[in-house]
């Protein structure tokens, strides 16, 4: 019967592991993403305003254009 019980035991303790591992690993991708963002946001606000027309974009768009990179904001 301990056989059993250590069996059991096991398996909540590799979906508690599990659990904790997943949290860690959205945290980490969405500090990755956050980097990125900052790093793209960051690049922008570098470019002169003839540059970033030459790219599309103006500086009232640079936030939209980091948050969401596979997003034309011009709709096209």
């Amino acid at each position: 019967m301990s056989t059993i019980y250590g069996a059991t035991g096991l398996g909540q303790m590799a979906a508690s592991t599990w659990r904790v591992s997943s949290f860690f690993n959205r945290y980490w991708g969405a500090l990755l993403e956050r980097r990125e963002r900052q790093r793209v946001r960051t690049a922008l606000c570098d470019l002169s305003d003839w540059e970033l027309k030459d790219i599309g974009t103006t500086r009232g768009e640079i936030d939209y254009v980091a948050s969401n990179r596979g997003t034309d904001p011009r709709g096209i």
